[in-house]
Formats: structure tokens, sequence, C-alpha cells
């Protein structure tokens, strides 16, 4: 986050304690008491004043006055240290779209500087915070992960990465989780066609996810109900190499054996060969 300020003049801290008292009685940024504007004040005063609406928690206010720092004096390091604090301020204010343009813009104007990676983080976290349930439009998911593998890729020396990681593999856990789900609607319905492309995703594409050994299992269940117990009987065996102490294992291995089936991997599918792939250490 930007440095610390340097202190303004005692005549400027009298005038401007005059502006902290008008704009505390119901004026807004860009004026201070009886209208006088802004302009009377310098950078850092200003910028102090943002400071100070975040203490009280009116995120609004701050992002106003950090847009005035930037407004009145655009070429100065007061400027630059705004334009950050404006991103800050608007997240916390939940204004993820305004938070997400103001970040852009440091990254563009300052991508050099140590807080780009901050800025890159806040731009990621404008997704992140609005990723919605499971069961609604992912769109802003795909969007949290490209922008946080920027931070990870980008900046992978920063204080950022290692949370921008976490928070990635949360994101693609999410995406898995609405596969899953919509492959438990195709399944209940009996559209097990449709619930086994929905499971296979998982497994193909999410495999380092939570919701793997259940994918698995609901593809033991589906190609079962097909039957097709080549396949059955591969996804079993998949779970019992990889997944053995799992519920799903157990509920997979009682609907086999009840059918005089095996956990081994049968035939020539496509859970075939990714067996054949995990056993030669191949199994992401």
């Amino acid at each position: 986050m930007a440095g610390g300020i340097v202190r303004f003049s005692l005549i400027g801290a009298g005038l401007f304690a005059l502006a902290l008292s008008g704009c505390g009685n119901g004026e807004r940024p860009g004026t201070g008491p009886g209208g006088v504007p802004l302009e009377s004040f310098t950078a850092e005063q200003i910028y102090e004043r943002g400071e100070f609406e975040l203490d009280r928690n009116r995120p609004d206010d701050a992002a106003e006055y950090f847009a005035e720092v930037e407004r009145l004096y655009p070429y100065s390091e007061w400027a630059k240290r705004s334009l950050i604090m404006q991103a800050f301020a608007f997240h916390r204010d939940r204004d993820y779209e305004n938070s997400r343009a103001a970040a852009q813009r440091y990254i563009d104007f300052y991508p050099l500087e140590d807080d780009a990676a901050y800025a890159q983080y806040l731009l990621a976290l404008s997704y992140y915070d609005q990723i919605e349930e499971v069961g609604r439009d992912q769109g802003l998911t795909f969007q949290a992960l490209q922008s946080l593998r920027q931070v990870i890729e980008v900046y992978p020396d920063s204080e950022y990465a290692r949370t921008a990681i976490l928070k990635f593999d949360l994101a693609f856990d999410h995406l898995a989780g609405k596969e899953m789900e919509i492959g438990r609607y195709y399944l209940k319905r009996q559209h097990y066609a449709a619930a086994t492309n929905r499971f296979r995703v998982v497994v193909e594409d999410f495999q380092t996810t939570t919701h793997t050994p259940e994918a698995l299992h609901r593809l033991v269940e589906a190609y079962l109900s097909l039957g097709l117990t080549d396949e059955a009987q591969t996804a079993g065996a998949i779970l019992a190499y990889n997944y053995r102490s799992s519920e799903w294992y157990e509920d997979s291995y009682a609907l086999l054996t009840g059918q005089g089936l095996e956990m081994r991997s049968v035939g020539d599918n496509w859970l075939s060969a990714i067996y054949r792939q995990m056993v030669r250490g191949e199994w992401l």
C-alpha cells in the first residue's frame, strides 16, 4: 500500500481543519465549507481526507477524495498513490466495477511500480468477490481465474502471489462444482448420457479439485444405468487406486460388487486411458 504521508504545515493544517469541519456537515468532495473549492488545498491534504474517510468507514467518500487528488494534481506522486487508494476504497465499498477501472488504470500507467502487484490483485478480487452461488452463471469465475493467474505469473515474488494461488484453487473448485451440479440434475432425471458428459469434464479438466471422487462415483452410477459395465468398472478402478479412503469408493464398491462386477480397468475407453496414465505416474 502507498507509504506514509508527509505532515502539512501548521497554516495548511488550520485551513484544512476548516474543510474537514465543513465536509463533516454535509459538504461533498470538490468543495470545502461555504463552497470553497478543493483547489485551495494541497494534494496531501486532500489525500489525508480520503484516509480519514476510510478510517471512519465511509469508503465511497474516500474514493471521491482520492479521485480529486488525481484530477487536481494528475502528475504528482500523490496522484499515483491516490489511484491505488481509489481502487482499494471502491473495493471496500463493493463498487467492483469502479475498483476494477481504477486498478486497471494503475497497471496501465505504473506497471513497474511496487503497487502494480497489489493493483492486479485488487482487480482479481473485484471478480472473485462477486462469484455467485454454484447454481448461477460462472462467467465471473472465469474472469477471476484469468486475473488471479496474472498475479501469480506476472508477480510471482509479490506478497499477493500465495494468496492468489489459494483463491485460484478455490475458484477452480467452484467451476468443478458447477459441472457437478448440472451432472447431478441430469442423473436425477435419468438423462444418463448428458450426466456422464458433465462428470467427464470434472474427471478430465478438474482432476485436482475436491469433486473428482464424487464425479467418478457418479460415472459408475450413470454407466451402470446405461449398461456400460466396462466404463463403470474402470471408473471404480480409478476410485480404488486414488480415493480408497473416500465415501464414494465405498458406495461404488457396493454398486459394482452388488452386480457381480469388479473395480478394475476393462476395455479401451476414455477412462481406461486415464487409468493407464495414472498407473504410469502421469495422473495429475
